[in-house]
């Protein structure tokens, strides 16, 4: 058989304040069949295991674009063509295949298409013709709709939030592809609608017992592969919200009657799943009073889901608090992070930082800083164990509290983003890290406590209130207690 992997990734947020154009990409990487040998990322991971399955199994591999760029705004309009055209007519160009195995975001909006994905894979679709298969692999973060389910032969989310487990569903995905290809089975999927917006931490106990019963499901007769959608509430798209996939071997009704059944499962949980997060000030007050080392999440301006990274707000009231023996990072303040480096190691210096980008990033902060370090190309360490590029950044003292300042926008992922600047977290009572939940997977091992906090940025978990226009149907919860009836 002949096999034809390739990806294109990027979660947008319509709220934000910028688009994402071709250098959003070019840093985040652009690989032309090189992703599998040349990329430590997660498409890189994913690609080379494509290629080692595909090898072990004697079947010829084509590897082609991977793409990436970092969370913002709508894709320019033509950048997106250029992408999805240059996929489409390579398979054009180099098939017939009989696989294609694709790992897309699902949440990609371009400044002229609101499904990035459903549209790339109609397009392979009519491509190839019916006698290809096309397995997906996506982003729980995702806009799930019946177009992209119908045009492709399986779709399969990662399960776990932090997302810790893509190489896992790829390896289950490119199973149950080649024994579609092979005629070995006959995947069908059903998608039902949970009519929830909502934030899905899968280390929580209330979603780690549901994502037990996803997982009991896939091990009855019939059944394939189950994935709930937890759809990412910051992108207006007429498919925004939580839904339940289920893939079955020729069942079409077992399929139907089981995501319905796992999806009003998670729907009764509704109330218990709702994020419940103190502000900055209740935090600080919790954190004051608790042993050991706690870690805050500055939920609202994660760069990983779209935000700036430049709200200086929490910065500001631990500040005002002469918080000490703490550490608060990364402020994409590249602007900050150059005055810095140009000043130099040991320079002490009166800096205006963070409140650079729109309205979401709020007020700067004007204060006396000592440049501790510089490093013209930091890095942290990504879920995968991967370096994620952090690019020109500095450690700066601020009266008591270590500040990463970075050049490259990204949410923090791993402790590195703070030692490897020569940060030593072992003496902190207090880190602040700019992400929602990704932190999680390793930062965990360091604290005692982790609080996740209601902060002022771009991305407001009170999903009853998020300003949609292309959502047409606001019958969901929690903007409607009974959406389901």
């Amino acid at each position: 058989m002949r096999i034809f992997t390739a990806g294109i990734s990027t979660e947008t947020n319509t709220f934000a304040p910028w688009p994402t154009g071709l250098r959003g990409f070019e840093e985040g990487g652009l690989y032309r069949g090189t992703a599998s040998s040349a990329d430590n990322g997660t498409n890189g991971l994913v690609a080379r295991l494509f290629k080692e399955l595909a090898a072990l199994d004697g079947h010829d591999f084509v590897e082609g674009l991977f793409a990436n760029a970092e969370p913002s705004g709508p894709t320019v309009q033509h950048v997106w063509e250029a992408l999805r055209d240059e996929i489409v007519s390579q398979v054009r160009a180099e098939g017939p295949f009989d696989v294609i195995l694709l790992l897309l975001h699902g949440a990609m909006v371009a400044t002229g298409c609101d499904d990035c994905e459903a549209d790339l894979i109609t397009r392979l679709r009519a491509t190839c013709g019916p006698d290809t298969t096309i397995g997906v692999e996506l982003d729980p973060h995702c806009h799930l709709g019946q177009a992209l389910v119908d045009a492709a032969d399986a779709v399969i989310l990662m399960k776990e939030y932090p997302h810790v487990d893509y190489v896992e569903r790829a390896r289950e995905l490119y199973g149950i592809c080649v024994g579609k290809a092979q005629g070995v089975v006959r995947p069908v999927s059903a998608l039902f609608d949970c009519r929830m917006i909502g934030f899905y931490p899968t280390t929580g106990a209330v979603m780690s017992e549901l994502l037990a019963h996803l997982r009991e499901a896939e091990r009855r007769p019939g059944v394939l592969s189950v994935s709930f959608v937890h759809g990412f509430p910051w992108g207006d798209n007429a498919e925004t919200g939580s839904k339940m996939l289920v893939i079955t071997d020729g069942d079409e009704a077992l399929a139907a009657r089981t995501a319905e059944e796992l999806g009003r499962r998670i729907y009764a949980q509704r109330e218990a799943l709702l994020p419940c997060m103190p502000g900055i000030d209740e935090a600080l007050d919790q954190a004051a009073t608790l042993p050991g080392c706690v870690v805050l999440a500055d939920t609202a301006d994660n760069p990983g889901g779209g935000a700036p990274g430049d709200n200086v707000s929490l910065l500001r009231a631990m500040l005002a608090r002469g918080i000490q023996r703490a550490a608060l990072g990364a402020i994409w303040d590249p602007m900050s992070a150059l005055v810095c480096a140009e000043a130099g190691i040991g320079a002490s210096l009166m800096l205006r930082l963070g409140g650079k980008c729109g309205e979401s990033s709020g007020d700067p902060l004007d204060l006396k800083v000592t440049v501790r370090a510089v490093d013209p190309s930091h890095f942290q360490i990504g879920l995968g164990g991967s370096p994620e590029s952090m690019g020109l950044s500095v450690w700066l003292a601020c009266d008591g509290v270590d500040v990463v300042v970075n050049s490259v926008r990204g949410q923090v992922f791993s402790p590195n983003a703070f030692t490897g600047l020569g940060i030593d977290l072992r003496d902190k009572r207090l880190i602040a890290v700019k992400s929602s939940h990704h932190f999680h997977a390793r930062f965990a091992p360091i604290a005692d406590t982790i609080i996740p906090v209601a902060t002022p940025g771009a991305i407001q978990m009170n999903f009853a209130e998020v300003d949609y226009r292309k959502r047409f149907d606001l019958n969901y919860f929690p903007r409607v207690r009974e959406p389901l009836g």
